[in-house]
């Protein structure tokens, strides 16, 4: 393996290994979004039929 190929493979390598760094770190520090409640949802569509 040439110089060139050594270089190429370990900047991919380490190029998707910081992407797959960033994005758990991204999913897993992300504050939880509140969900709607099914429920009450459902009860404003029966109030109104």
């Amino acid at each position: 393996m040439n110089a060139t190929a050594l270089i190429l493979m370990i900047s991919v390598q380490v190029t998707v290994t910081a992407l797959t760094v960033w994005f758990f770190y991204r999913v897993l520090a992300s504050k939880p979004r509140p969900e709607p409640d099914s429920y009450t949802d459902n009860d404003r569509e029966a109030e109104e039929r």
